[in-house]
């Protein structure tokens, strides 16, 4: 495979609005140790790439200004000490950045290997949402099986994503989502429930789909004002995650409830996570989930791809609200 020396990538030139994504001038980077050079094939969107583009987060130090935090692509080069894959291998990658562009490296334990049947688009919009619900839903909310467990945001990546593992996992979901005409949708992804919030009241929809008891385990991307409510809706010993605070990061909440019901509060960012963590989680993955994505149980909702070129329009239709799933960009 014949390597180019530079290329052209995605970067935020300023803070600001989408506006601000332009094509620069970089050099392909060569992988280093215990990494590997992927000629992409897909990139996912994501909402912490407009958090960056705005100014609101940075890539940690040495990490390129090239947005993009997963990918799908083919290894072209492989760094020192990487042993497990090799040039030609078809993987779907967690980056720390690099993905908009048509050539990134990560790390090698990073990397999954992508599943047969799976097309590249789909494995490029799969990365950051898997190791996310892995890790909240599975690890600090401990979701079992027979356990009923709320979705907010279920028709973004992170949610859509959420109900398919949830389900295959034999939990029972209830999801919400802001527009009526997808809640048929997110029942045939495995929701035993799904109810519009603005003309359903989602605490008593949980306690009706449970036979009053509540549910186990709230996914919560909200924050705000929704946090004591997602309270109401939990079962006694229930777990409240919170992967984002679109309503503000500043909550109120009744000490004494979270005591009478010995409920439980969680939240984690992945991106700031040591590579060994990361490294352990993809290990999981690899063992527990990947059969599941293989015999079709688990799939990725992407609704559009677009050419890297428009990751402006990207950017702009996931702010917009009305992507249902996930957004791909294509070099």
């Amino acid at each position: 495979m014949s390597i180019p020396s530079s290329m052209q990538a995605i970067v935020a030139h300023q803070a600001g609005g989408p506006d601000v994504l332009r094509f620069a001038q970089r050099p392909v980077p060569a992988p280093g140790p215990g990494q590997v050079l992927l000629r992409v094939l897909a990139a996912g969107v994501n909402r912490p790439d407009i958090m960056q583009r705005e100014g609101l987060a940075k890539p940690a130090a040495g990490v390129t200004d090239v947005l993009g935090l997963e990918a799908c692509g083919e290894v072209a080069a492989c760094g020192p000490s990487v042993a497990r894959l090799v040039p030609g291998a078809r993987v779907m990658a967690l980056l720390p950045g690099g993905g908009y562009a048509p050539w990134c490296v990560a790390t090698a334990d990073h990397c999954l290997p992508v599943p047969t049947g799976l097309g590249d688009e789909e494995a490029g919009a799969l990365p950051e949402g898997l190791f996310t619900v892995w890790h909240n839903l599975f690890e600090l909310a401990s979701l079992k099986l027979g356990e009923t467990v709320l979705v907010h945001g279920a028709a973004g990546g992170i949610g859509t994503l959420a109900i398919r593992m949830a389900h295959a996992a034999g939990a029972t979901v209830i999801a919400t989502a802001g527009r009526a005409d997808r809640l048929d949708a997110l029942r045939e992804m495995g929701a035993a429930a799904a109810v519009c919030y603005r003309d359903t009241d989602f605490v008593a929809a949980c306690r009706e789909a449970s036979a009053g008891r509540g549910v186990d385990v709230v996914i919560d991307m909200v924050g705000g004002d929704y946090v004591r409510r997602n309270l109401d809706a939990l079962a006694f010993g229930g777990r409240h995650v919170s992967l984002s605070f679109l309503h503000g990061s500043r909550i109120d909440i009744e000490l004494l409830t979270l005591m009478q019901k010995q409920l439980s509060l969680h939240s984690s960012t992945l991106r700031p996570q040591s590579d060994d963590e990361k490294a352990r989680m993809a290990r999981l993955l690899e063992r527990r989930v990947l059969p599941l994505i293989a015999d079709g149980r688990i799939r990725p909702r992407v609704q559009q791809s677009l050419p890297l070129a428009k990751a402006a329009d990207a950017h702009r239709l996931l702010e917009s609200g009305a992507v249902f799933g996930k957004l791909v960009l294509v070099p």
